[in-house]
């Protein structure tokens, strides 16, 4: 599970500063709190429920061993960005976003092994037969392409879900990932359509503090996934050894004994002294009841006012479709004539 988000974190951050008035997105209307200054602040309650909602759904992709691709090509972004990726162990496009990124994977794929072979001509000898012309052209091939590609190097197949850092900047990222069907999370500013994206978090996209709070939270959760389904795969393994040792002594068992013995009375004790200590006690019952209590605690604070707030964030935002801002259009421009 993922952590709680605190509101005074995201606050310090600076995840509530919004565009210029003049330069938002209507769409962005439930998410925007109040305008100050000529500039939107965005209201930090829904921003810490739709942190912890994506959160959950990124850590439930990792356990289940898929890739998650980070996509970021700004300038305050790139580090932070390829750095968290790097620590949970899934690619990045922190470069110029190569079209046919998803769409064209299979050529993307032989640029990538390219890069492998040309490894190879180093390892074997054969780049040495080279003249020193054409081993300068592919060193700067190599290095061209380590540039733009390196970071998914390892990425053997499409992603199953692509994070994205300002999805204005990022729209041929976003067009080529809703042609395929591949789900995006992204940090959609005031001056963005949240319409584009199935988990969508209202934040700053241009402070480079704000990108490093909500990318490290998506990191993290990415981590906590990783690492549950590494232990489940350590207690499979664990179960199955157990099941191979125990199998041999139960073929000894069979040949020896042909006859069906009667179960003794001090068999049938042990299972009546199982049957008791396997059934939860009250005190279990109680620590359920407790954690059950912990997890719907979902408010950052004690506060009666934080509470509301609280759920009145986690409330679904309806949106209109395209459709229907088209024909309310349409509708008042007749009314107009």
């Amino acid at each position: 599970m993922a952590n709680k988000v605190e509101v005074k974190e995201l606050l310090d951050a600076g995840v509530h500063f919004g565009h210029l008035t003049r330069r938002w997105n209507p769409n962005m209307a439930p998410y925007i709190y109040m305008e100050r200054n000529g500039i939107h602040i965005i209201n930090l309650y829904k921003s810490a429920a739709k942190m912890q909602e994506a959160g959950e759904a990124l850590n439930k992709i990792a356990s289940s061993g898929r890739k998650i691709l980070f996509v970021a090509t700004k300038k305050q972004a790139k580090e932070i960005v390829a750095e968290h990726a790097a620590k949970a162990n899934m690619p990045y496009i922190t470069e110029r976003w190569p079209g046919g990124m998803l769409t064209n994977f299979i050529t993307i794929r032989k640029a990538v092994k390219k890069m492998a072979s040309i490894d190879r001509m180093k390892k074997d000898g054969t780049f040495n037969t080279l003249s020193k012309k054409e081993r300068l052209q592919v060193d700067r091939l190599r290095a061209k392409l380590e540039k733009n590609l390196g970071s998914i190097s390892e990425m053997s197949r499409l992603p199953s879900a692509l994070f994205v850092v300002d999805i204005t900047r990022e729209h041929i990222a976003v067009k080529e990932a809703q042609k395929l069907n591949i789900p995006i999370f992204a940090m959609v500013d005031t001056n963005s359509d949240p319409r584009e994206v199935e988990y969508v978090i209202p934040s700053n996209d241009d402070a480079s503090k704000s990108i490093d709070k909500v990318v490290s939270y998506m990191a993290e959760s990415i981590i906590a996934g990783l690492s549950e389904r590494k232990s489940n795969k350590d207690a499979k393994e664990d179960n199955k050894e157990e099941k191979a040792d125990k199998a041999p002594k139960v073929a000894k068992a069979k040949k020896s004994d042909d006859k069906v013995e009667a179960p003794s009375k001090e068999t049938e004790d042990k299972k009546e002294t199982k049957a008791e200590v396997e059934a939860p006690s009250k005190d279990a019952d109680d620590k359920k009841a407790t954690k059950e209590a912990k997890a719907k605690v979902e408010v950052p604070s004690t506060d009666a006012e934080d509470k509301k707030a609280m759920k009145e964030a986690k409330e679904d935002v309806k949106l209109e479709s395209k459709k229907e801002t088209k024909a309310k259009a349409a509708d008042s421009t007749e009314e107009k004539k």
